[in-house]
C-alpha cells in the first residue's frame, strides 16, 4: 500500500511538471532597407533615405496549450534626404509589441494562429533645416489584430518552416501637437490643444507584415531570413504623416523548455 502511494505521488509529480512546462522561442534580426517618410508638421517635402531595424521576437506557449504569448522589441533608425538632397532628417522609433495568439487550424505541418496585439511607439523625426520646431516627437498606442501562418516542412533533410504575419491597427490614443502648434505652447505654455487624440484604422491606416524562413542548423539553433514591412500612416489634427520602410531582414532563433518544477 505504501508503494502505491509513493506511485500515485510521482504520477501526479510529474503530471504537475508537464503542465508547468513552458516552450520558448526567441529570435534576433537585423535588417536593411529603404525608408519613406513624410511629416507636414516639419515639412511639406518627402523624404527618403537607408534605414536599419533591429527585431527581438520572444514567443511563449506550453505544449498542451493552444494559446501563445508573444513580445516585441522593434527599434527603427533611419538618415534621409529631400528630392533635391539640400535638405536632411533623421528618424528613430521604438515599438514594443505584447500580444496573445490562439491557434486555430493545425493539421500536420500547415498551422494557423490568430489574436492580438498591444503595441507602444516611440519615436522622433529630425528636420536639420528648421529652426524653428525642428523635431516631431511621437507617441502613440494602438490595439491591433494580428493572424499568422505557418508551413513546415523538410529542406535537405534539415526541418524547415515559411511563416507569413499581418497585423493592422484597430484603436488607439495617439500624441500630436495641432496644425501650427509649436511644442513651446504644449508643454511650457500648456495650452492644451486636442493634443492626445483617439485614433481608428481610419485615421491611422498602418499595415505590418513579417514573411520569414527558417532552416534548422542544430538541436537548438536556427537561421532565419525575412522581409518586415511597416507602413504607418496618420492623419490627426490637419497634419499627415506616414513612415513607410522596407527592411530585409537575417538573424538566429533560440528554443528552449523551462520547467517549474513544485
Amino acid at each position: 500500500m505504501k508503494t502505491f502511494s509513493v506511485c500515485l505521488a510521482l504520477i501526479g509529480l510529474c503530471v504537475i511538471t508537464a503542465k508547468a512546462q513552458t516552450d520558448i522561442t526567441n529570435s534576433y534580426q537585423i535588417g536593411v532597407g529603404s525608408t519613406r517618410l513624410l511629416d507636414t508638421y516639419l515639412s511639406q517635402e518627402k523624404f527618403k533615405g537607408t534605414g536599419l531595424t533591429l527585431l527581438n521576437t520572444q514567443e511563449r506557449c506550453r505544449p498542451s496549450s493552444r494559446w501563445a504569448t508573444v513580445i516585441q522589441h522593434q527599434l527603427d533608425l533611419a538618415s534621409l534626404k529631400d528630392r533635391s538632397g539640400s535638405r536632411k532628417e533623421q528618424q528613430a522609433d521604438y515599438q514594443f509589441f505584447m500580444g496573445r495568439y490562439y491557434q486555430w487550424f493545425s493539421r500536420e505541418r500547415f498551422s494557423l494562429q490568430a489574436g492580438a496585439l498591444a503595441t507602444v511607439n516611440l519615436g522622433a523625426t529630425y528636420n536639420s533645416a528648421n529652426s524653428n520646431n525642428p523635431v516631431q516627437a511621437r507617441f502613440s498606442l494602438q490595439l491591433m489584430p494580428s493572424a499568422a501562418a505557418t508551413w513546415s516542412f523538410l529542406l535537405f533533410h534539415r526541418q524547415a518552416a515559411l511563416r507569413y504575419q499581418v497585423d493592422l491597427p484597430l484603436v488607439g490614443v495617439m500624441f500630436s501637437p495641432n496644425y501650427g502648434q509649436s511644442y513651446y505652447e504644449i508643454f511650457s505654455l500648456g495650452n492644451y490643444d486636442h493634443n492626445v487624440m483617439p485614433t481608428t484604422f481610419v485615421s491611422t491606416p498602418n499595415l505590418r507584415q513579417q514573411l520569414s524562413f527558417d532552416c534548422r542548423l542544430g538541436r537548438s539553433f536556427t537561421l532565419r531570413l525575412g522581409y518586415l514591412g511597416d507602413y504607418r500612416q496618420s492623419n490627426v489634427n490637419h497634419l499627415k504623416s506616414h513612415i513607410y520602410s522596407h527592411r530585409l531582414m537575417v538573424g538566429f532563433v533560440h528554443s528552449f523548455t523551462v520547467s517549474n518544477r513544485l
